[in-house]
């Protein structure tokens, strides 16, 4: 009697463990996650690139990236002429996926620091940086 109950056990554990999956990771791969930077790059690049200054819309910029050493890599230069707050939440984003790309892949890179613009001016109806 017990032999046949072992049986019964050993084929229920089995037929548990057969029938569970092992969760794979679902993780996007470097290079996945570098262009999804990328992509966000350029639709932030592209917004602020539509902006124009003059008749009362002035000229700013933003810290835009994030180095591994710490910093952004540039300033983006924009006018408040497009909009301005989705602008911000978007370079918010990007640079808080850059930080956590950058700590995830071990990313390096020099430690030079970006000088943001003394002045940002309008030439043209075109934001232009001063340093």
């Amino acid at each position: 009697m017990k032999k046949p109950f072992s049986i019964l056990v050993l084929v229920t554990f089995c037929l548990l463990l057969f029938s569970t999956q092992c969760n794979e990771d679902t993780g996007l791969s470097q290079i996945d996650e570098e262009l999804q930077l990328k992509d966000l790059k350029s639709e932030i690049e592209d917004l602020a690139n539509t902006s124009t200054c003059g008749d009362g819309f002035e000229c700013t910029y933003i810290a835009f990236g994030s180095k591994p050493c710490g910093g952004p890599w540039s300033y983006l230069i924009y006018s408040t002429s497009i909009d301005t707050e989705t602008l911000e939440e978007l370079v918010e984003n990007y640079n808080r996926k850059e930080s956590l790309y950058n700590e995830l892949w071990g990313i390096v890179s020099d430690c030079a620091v970006a000088i943001p613009p003394t002045t940002v001016s309008c030439e043209n109806n075109a934001c232009v940086a001063v340093y």
